[in-house]
């Protein structure tokens, strides 16, 4: 199935090519170009050859959007966290070349290659808007490299024929109010128009540039948007269709080619806020789901929502459950026409596709970040040997390629995907 699907993106690939040949006013080359794409039909995807996508994969977590516990970590659990710990652990410099390693190891072809191996067909990449900015991020403060790090997944993505799904797992502002999106503690970007604009426009530079991508399966506006910690979730609830709608037409002002994919609020869970799926002819609905049952009737709710708008509905995150609870739950989706990517794909020790080793000394950087640095004399206090610590995260640089992880066999067979012989 994987070598198919690559032939048909490789076909696409060059109709679309050869259209460039045509006049820009032919009618024809919009066809063509309109074909490429990864279409809508019903609850269904449909690839470009005509046969349905069932979307089978994983999500490249930590590696655009770090998150403390694949590191270990409890405390340190966002991504402003864990930098401003690295600093108070070992300096700024190393901390910013310790991002642009991480950056190069963590995903390369490799593992991408690895993942098609498996029978998946479809990679989520969580990422960070700031990685569209000039604001400070994982060691660059000016000239993000957003649009490198997310072309060169492209790159393997299409080699190895697989479709992508661009994730903004964390927007301006935040937009879920945890450590997931990076925040201070609360969902500002419903609150803030500043946060707003640069939402839609960093979504608008991102459309605009990968328009003609038919390896790009789709947009997916926001993470897990507004948590449900909040005394006044209903009314943020009810700012969230809005914003999606002044997204997408942002987007459709440069892009009318990509489906863009909707979550439920919290945790893409509760579609109520939901009152017109007609603004748009290319939306699709993602839900996430951990823990519960692994039944249609623990995602009834979901089901029934997706029937009542008769369009596609996909899993973005499932996971972090025994193997048991996995392959019961890829049932129940697949019986239901719900595709799925779990969650994550690599992190420290298990319950991934790739499990990272940790490195000797590794329990001295989990101790520092989870001790008490709220003044400088408790950070003096509790900082080890800087040198000792600098080896133990260089070490975790070379832990996290590909060829010193160790594939989870049995977890991959969980999800319905194959480990692949050597």
């Amino acid at each position: 199935m994987v070598k198919n699907r690559y032939i048909s993106l490789l076909f696409a690939g060059m109709t679309f090519l050869a259209s460039g040949l045509l006049s820009c006013n032919d009618t024809t080359e919009k066809t063509v170009q309109t074909n490429q794409f990864v279409r809508i039909e019903g609850q269904d995807l449909i690839q470009p050859d005509g046969s349905k996508l069932f979307i089978k994969g994983t999500n490249l977590g930590n590696w655009l959007n770090p998150e403390g516990y694949m590191f270990g970590f409890g405390k340190t659990n966002s991504a402003r966290f864990i930098n401003e710990m690295l600093c108070q652990l070992a300096g700024e410099d190393f901390t910013a070349e310790f991002w642009k390693q991480f950056k190069d190891n963590y995903i390369t072809r490799k593992d991408i290659e690895f993942i098609a191996s498996t029978g998946a067909n479809t990679v989520r990449l969580p990422f960070h808007y700031k990685l569209f900015t000039d604001e400070d991020y994982m060691g660059l403060n000016s000239a993000q490299d957003g649009f490198q790090r997310v072309d060169s997944v492209v790159s393997w993505c299409r080699d190895n024929g697989l479709y992508l799904i661009l994730d903004m797992h964390d927007a301006p502002g935040g937009q879920t109010g945890d450590n997931i999106d990076d925040s201070y503690g609360y969902p500002w970007l419903f609150e803030s128009e500043k946060s707003q604009q640069l939402f839609c426009d960093i979504w608008k530079k991102i459309a605009g540039y990968y328009k003609d991508e038919p390896v790009i399966l789709g947009y997916e506006l926001i993470n897990e948007p507004i948590a449900p910690y909040f005394e006044n979730m209903d009314d943020l609830n009810s700012k969230l269709e809005p914003l999606h709608k002044r997204a997408v037409a942002s987007i459709r002002e440069v892009d009318n080619n990509h489906i863009i994919l909707i979550g439920g609020a919290q945790w893409n869970g509760n579609f109520k806020p939901f009152t017109d799926s007609k603004y748009d002819d290319k939306l699709m609905y993602t839900c996430h789901r951990y823990g519960g049952e692994p039944t249609p009737e623990a995602i009834s709710e979901i089901i029934a929502f997706r029937d009542s708008v008769n369009l596609p509905m996909y899993m973005g995150e499932i996971g972090h459950n025994t193997d048991e609870w996995q392959n019961k739950f890829c049932e129940t989706m697949e019986k239901n026409n719900i595709g799925y990517t779990f969650w994550p794909y690599k992190k420290i020790d298990q319950s991934c596709m790739a499990g990272i080793a940790r490195p000797g000394n590794w329990n001295m950087i989990v101790e520092f970040a989870e001790s008490p640095r709220t003044s400088y004399a408790e950070i003096r206090k509790t900082r080890p040997n800087q040198h000792i610590a600098q080896k133990a995260l260089t070490d975790w640089l070379e832990n996290v390629k590909f060829e010193n992880c160790t594939p989870q066999v049995s977890y991959i067979e969980s999800i319905k995907l194959n480990m692949p012989q050597p």
